[in-house]
């Protein structure tokens, strides 16, 4: 596993919804008004489709084409169309204000 820098906190506001590009993976940023900062794929497991223009409401990610709700501390399916939970991924940010994301090691 290896950190990935991946911007700073301040160009990510709070309530705001960030696509990056992370070791070859598509990934949204999520920055809760609660100050959390989460990291999941960028891909709803219901049709594959970007969470970028999606809505944030507390750790509930919704999906903006169908309305797919996921929980972004663990990924799960929240609400119809989806059922399959979608990837999740450790981030800190660090003492210098960066957002890193723990991203597994090509083999």
């Amino acid at each position: 596993m290896s950190r990935v820098r991946v911007l700073k906190v301040v160009d990510l506001p709070k309530g705001a919804l960030r696509c990056v590009r992370a070791a070859d993976e598509e990934l949204l940023l999520a920055h809760t008004d609660d100050g959390d900062v989460f990291a999941v794929e960028d891909r709803c497991s219901h049709d594959g489709g970007s969470f970028e223009e999606g809505g944030l409401s507390g750790n509930v990610l919704t999906c903006p084409r169908h309305g797919a709700a996921f929980d972004l501390a663990d990924g799960r399916a929240l609400r119809m169309p989806a059922v399959a939970p979608i990837e999740t991924y450790p981030v800190r940010v660090t003492d210098d204000g960066w957002v890193e994301v723990e991203m597994e090691d090509d083999e």
